[in-house]
């Protein structure tokens, strides 16, 4: 199964105890509480089950879920 937009924000949500309704595309996601901890182990999760190639530093320069996208190679 292919990673979605939708599926990133509601992992995301999920990493920050947050409804993925409250986490908008294009913020910052660190402002909302996301650490490096987690982006790394949300990662892990996305290379582990749908084999995805993005480092850290990918997601890192830029940590919104819009930017993520096409470093996730969602369409």
């Amino acid at each position: 199964m292919a990673l979605t937009l939708e599926q990133i924000r509601t992992d995301v949500a999920v990493a920050l105890g947050e409804d993925a309704a409250d986490i908008p595309f294009d913020e910052n996601l660190v402002d909302y509480g996301l650490d490096s901890v987690r982006i790394m182990a949300l990662l892990v999760r996305w290379r582990r089950d749908h084999d995805i190639t993005a480092d850290f530093a990918d997601l890192a320069e830029q940590p919104a879920i819009e930017a993520w996208a096409s470093k996730l190679g969602v369409a």
